[in-house]
């Protein structure tokens, strides 16, 4: 329910210290994300489906999300409290941007001066009120503070939020959903739900910890340790961090990202699935490119629109539903 776990953990509703750097718990990641969505046909739409392009106190990211959509985000290293479009909290409207008459697209641009013309591309195509801001705040783990409550227990994000740096948020959740469903499934009478929802926090603590401390790195090592990469065909990476950031990029590309999603995908309770996955992909691919072509040709003939929920309400929709 709302605020159950400000109840669970003696916590006031969304309180923020004066300097907005702590909410009800949580301490502020050290930047804000802009997002958006478009129906766009990149170069490489069917080659690749997450792209993610860093430089220094910021990175933008593309996700396919189908139907011929692409979700980006842009992330900034700024102050809390910098806010210049709405968050999308409850469907909030656009008189809730600072400056209704700005053109966010245009703000976000001026923020990648210099960068690869596949930004510009992906932020030209994008209807500018479509463009939605939050804050991002981080929690620990609760290594020291139970889930469960007596016959109340709580997870996904309200328990362990994570940074969206790995995608890892609703996967965790729906991970939790399956131990929790296992471990009750198991239970034989109600006089023991207690102890088995102390035992599904038991079963989930670590992996979800290490899983919030992979996301939190991420985000960290972008903002804190990147920078333009050297190259020998410019001038714009001289500092430590552009020759670090240029030896990083095989390390990052042969070795940490490949260790660190082999963690994130080893987790497969019903055992192996045999030719299914393959089966689902080929499927997939089949429709994928069906509907993303009828989304392509719909708006070279109508145009982008913003129709339906704002992106995070949806992602709050979905959550209650689930």
């Amino acid at each position: 329910k709302e605020g159950g776990r400000a109840e669970m953990y003696n916590e006031e509703v969304k309180k923020s210290s004066a300097d907005l750097l702590r909410r009800q718990g949580c301490t502020y990641s050290g930047y804000t994300v802009f997002a958006g969505e478009t129906t766009f046909k990149t170069a490489d739409y069917y080659q690749t489906g997450y792209k993610v392009y860093i430089g220094p106190k910021r990175y933008f990211v593309t996700s396919d999300v189908g139907d011929g959509r692409i979700q980006w985000y842009a992330f900034f290293a700024l102050p809390p409290g910098s806010k210049r479009a709405p968050s999308g909290w409850g469907g909030s409207e656009r008189d809730n941007q600072a400056d209704p008459e700005e053109n966010l697209v245009e703000y976000i641009k001026s923020l990648h001066e210099g960068w690869t013309s596949e930004v510009f591309d992906v932020l030209d195509a994008t209807p500018p009120e479509s463009v939605e801001q939050r804050d991002l705040y981080d929690r620990f783990p609760e290594l020291l503070r139970s889930w469960a409550d007596g016959n109340t227990v709580l997870m996904g994000d309200a328990v362990h939020p994570m940074m969206p740096n790995l995608g890892q948020g609703g996967c965790q959740a729906i991970e939790d959903a399956y131990v929790l469903t296992e471990t009750l499934a198991n239970t034989k009478t109600t006089q023991k739900i207690e102890q088995s929802l102390q035992e599904f926090y038991r079963k989930r603590i670590v992996r979800v910890s290490i899983v919030q401390f992979l996301s939190r790195l991420a985000s960290d090592l972008i903002i804190n340790a990147f920078d333009t990469p050297w190259s020998p065909h410019d001038d714009l990476g001289k500092t430590w961090k552009s020759y670090l950031t240029f030896f990083w990029k095989p390390l990052l590309q042969y070795v940490i990202f490949p260790g660190q999603f082999a963690y994130l995908y080893s987790y497969h309770p019903t055992g192996n699935m045999g030719d299914l996955p393959s089966e689902l992909e080929k499927k997939w691919k089949v429709e994928h490119f069906k509907t993303a072509e009828e989304a392509f040709e719909r708006v070279a003939v109508e145009g982008q629109s913003v129709a339906g929920a704002s992106f995070f309400q949806k992602a709050e929709t979905e959550k209650v539903l689930s």
